[in-house]
C-alpha cells in the first residue's frame, strides 16, 4: 500500500512531456526531442499534401493511386486520431458556481445566457433529480474520414494557385468506450483502423496514449473531454457555459437557435504553451434549441502560432482548427436526455508564412451511442490511476 502511495505522488512532481493538441506523427520525432518536434510534424504532413498536389499537377497522379500508398494512408489516420480522437473542452470546469448580488449588475448578454442555460437543464431533465447519477458508461461507434485537403501557391504575379486533392479515402470505422466519475474524472478508450487512442484524467492530471506517440500529460488547467459535453452529460456541458454571453439567435437546419459563447481566459491559454507553439486563442459555441432547449450545435476554434525557421530568416505560422459537431436523436436514460447521434467536421487551416500560400484539410466523424449506464457499481477512483509508464522515471 505504501508503495502504490509513492507511486500516485511521483505522477504530480515528475515532468511530463506535453499533450500537443493537433496532429502529430513522431515517426519523423527523435524520442528525446518529442516536445520540440510536435509541430515540425504537423507542417510535414502539410508538405506531404503539396508534394500530392504537384504529383496530380505534373503527373496525372490519380486518387486510385494515392489510396495505394500505405505511408499516406497511415499519415491520414493518425491526423484523424489526434484532432478527433480525444480533444478536450477549450476551458476548465468552474471551482464554484457564480454568483451575482444584485440582478441589475448583470449585462444583458449574461443574464439571458443564464437563463438559456436553465431551460437546457430543465429540458435535459437535469433540474428534477440529480443528473444521472455518481457515475456514467457509455460505448459507441465512429466512422471517421478525410475529406479533402487544398494547397494554394503565390505565382509571384498577384495571383494563386488553388489545388483541391479531393476526397482521399475511405471511411475507418471504430468503436469507444467512455467512464466517468464526477465531472473531472474519465477515462476513454477508442480503437478505428487498428490503431488504440486511450486518454483519461485522474482530476489532477489529463493524459493521452497512443503507440505511436506513447504517453503525454495536458498543459494547463483540468479540461474535461469533448466527447463528454457533446450530449453525453448536460451538466457538465452547463457549467461550461456559466460564464457565457448570449450572441443572439441563428438557424441551424431546420431549428432556430440561441447562440452561447465563451472564452478561455487568457492566463490559461498561455498555459498551454510549449517550445514554439503558442495557444492564441480557444472559444467555444453552443447552440441551443429556441423549440426543445436542447443543445444542437457545438464549435470550437482554436488558433495556434507556431515559430518557424527558414533558410534565411525566421518566421511564424499559424494553425486553427475548427470542430463544428451536430448533436441529435436525444433519448431518456434514467430521466435524462441523452444525445445518441452526431456528425462532427473539423477544419484544420495553416496560413501565415507566405501572404499568397496557405493549406486546409478538411476531416468528418460520425458518431452514435449504444448503450449508457448510470451508478454502474463498482467503479471507484482507482479505475482513473493513469498509467503505469508515467510513473516511471
Amino acid at each position: 500500500m505504501e508503495t502504490r502511495t509513492r507511486r500516485k505522488q511521483s505522477c504530480y512532481t515528475q515532468t511530463l512531456t506535453p499533450l500537443m493538441e493537433g496532429p502529430v506523427d513522431p515517426e519523423m520525432q527523435d524520442e528525446g526531442n518529442k516536445k520540440e518536434s510536435s509541430w515540425e510534424a504537423i507542417r510535414e504532413w502539410f508538405r506531404t499534401q503539396k508534394g500530392l498536389s504537384l504529383s496530380a499537377t505534373n503527373n496525372n497522379f490519380s486518387m486510385s493511386n494515392y489510396s495505394n500508398v500505405p505511408a499516406a494512408k497511415r499519415q491520414d489516420l493518425r491526423l484523424l486520431l489526434g484532432v478527433l480522437g480525444c480533444p478536450l473542452a477549450p476551458i476548465p470546469l468552474p471551482n464554484h458556481p457564480t454568483h451575482h448580488s444584485r440582478l441589475k449588475d448583470i449585462p444583458i448578454e449574461t443574464s439571458s445566457a443564464h437563463y438559456i442555460i436553465q431551460q437546457y437543464l430543465a429540458a435535459a431533465g437535469c433540474l428534477k433529480q440529480r443528473c444521472g447519477g455518481k457515475n456514467m458508461y457509455a460505448s459507441g461507434s465512429v466512422k471517421m474520414v478525410c475529406c479533402e485537403t487544398e494547397i494554394s501557391r503565390g505565382s509571384g504575379k498577384g495571383k494563386s494557385m488553388v489545388k483541391s486533392l479531393g476526397t482521399r479515402s475511405e471511411y475507418m470505422s471504430g468503436c469507444f468506450v467512455v467512464w466517468q466519475m464526477k465531472p473531472e474524472m474519465w477515462s476513454l478508450e477508442l480503437v478505428v483502423g487498428g490503431n488504440k487512442v486511450i486518454a483519461g484524467s485522474d482530476g489532477k492530471t489529463v493524459w493521452r496514449h497512443t503507440s505511436w506517440l506513447g504517453t503525454h500529460a495536458a498543459k494547463g488547467p483540468q479540461r474535461p473531454l469533448r466527447r463528454i459535453i457533446q450530449g453525453l452529460d448536460p451538466k457538465t456541458t452547463a457549467s461550461l457555459f456559466e460564464k457565457a454571453q448570449c450572441l443572439g439567435e441563428k438557424r441551424i437546419g431546420d431549428e432556430d437557435c440561441f447562440v452561447l459563447k465563451v472564452c478561455a481566459d487568457r492566463a490559461a491559454v498561455m498555459e498551454r504553451n510549449e517550445g514554439p507553439a503558442e495557444v492564441m486563442r480557444h472559444v467555444l459555441y453552443g447552440y441551443f434549441s429556441q423549440k426543445s432547449g436542447l443543445l444542437i450545435y457545438l464549435e470550437d476554434s482554436h488558433l495556434t502560432r507556431v515559430q518557424t525557421q527558414g533558410d534565411n530568416a525566421c518566421g511564424c505560422a499559424y494553425w486553427e482548427t475548427t470542430i463544428g459537431s451536430s448533436i441529435g436523436d436525444y433519448r431518456e436514460v434514467d430521466g435524462v436526455l441523452i444525445a445518441h447521434q452526431g456528425r462532427s467536421i473539423v477544419t484544420v487551416f495553416r496560413f501565415g508564412e507566405l501572404s499568397m500560400q496557405h493549406s486546409r484539410s478538411r476531416m468528418e466523424e460520425f458518431w452514435g451511442i449504444d448503450d449508457v449506464v448510470f451508478n454502474v457499481q463498482g467503479l471507484s477512483i482507482d479505475s482513473f490511476i493513469p498509467p503505469a509508464d508515467i510513473f516511471d522515471p
